[in-house]
């Protein structure tokens, strides 16, 4: 990916990448893809409209494979989920899981944050934002490409309601740094002296528990819009 793109390119937090998909992560796709997945459009969407009730929408920006959305999801059916993701597999991972627990309070918007964010979500809307695990870009000169900077901060904050929150949570200590940084400097309020205890509800990835047994460390932030 260009390092240094043009201004009618703007800096991306992700590469696409290809890959092959299971069988069954395709045969989710073509059957819930249709019910479950929504069109990126420019306009604000209609959460009660979408979700066919009134209840907190949670927004988590790359889902990965989509396993803790579901378990937050199924933990919590009274609240509406909507997850965004670029990769088509793990789409098809996620929409896999929708239909072997029947959650009926998820769906997905296949397309860039950034995008969804400013267009598709009205100010003030979300109960909660959460950003696990984003890619870290380790490589200095790619720091730039990393999701959580200043302009995205406050685009979060201006799409929270009053109380909500942002949940970020990284295994990589420099990012949680700069996280810190970034977020002790918004608008936003830290609910913790500096990191905060992994909540309850957060689920433990695969990824994050072999990392735990082998001594790394995993930071969790949240911060919250003030009423």
């Amino acid at each position: 990916m260009d390092d240094n793109p043009s201004p009618q390119r703007p800096i991306r937090s992700y590469v696409l990448r290809g890959g092959r998909m299971g069988t069954g992560q395709q045969r989710a796709l073509a059957e819930l893809g249709p019910r479950y997945v929504l069109p990126y459009a420019a306009q604000p969407m209609d959460f009660a409209a979408t979700f066919g009730r009134t209840a907190p929408v949670v927004l988590e920006i790359g889902f990965g494979m989509g396993d803790a959305t579901a378990q937050v999801a199924a933990a919590a059916p009274e609240r509406d989920l909507i997850g965004v993701e670029v990769h088509e597999a793990g789409v098809g991972a996620l929409l896999r899981h929708i239909g072997e627990r029947g959650l009926e309070n998820v769906r997905i918007v296949r397309h860039d944050a950034v995008e969804v964010l400013r267009e598709m979500i009205a100010p003030a809307s979300l109960a909660g934002v959460h950003v696990w695990f984003p890619d870290p870009w380790h490589k200095k000169r790619h720091h730039k490409r990393r999701l959580i900077q200043p302009a995205f901060v406050e685009l979060v904050a201006s799409r929270l309601a009053p109380g909500g929150y942002l949940h970020c949570a990284t295994d990589w200590q420099p990012y949680a740094e700069q996280m810190l940084e970034v977020l002790s400097a918004s608008t936003l309020a830290n609910t913790a002296a500096a990191y905060a205890e992994r909540p309850a509800w957060r689920p433990l990835t695969k990824f994050e528990a072999r990392g735990l047994r082998l001594g790394h460390g995993v930071w969790d932030l949240v911060f919250t819009r003030p009423r």
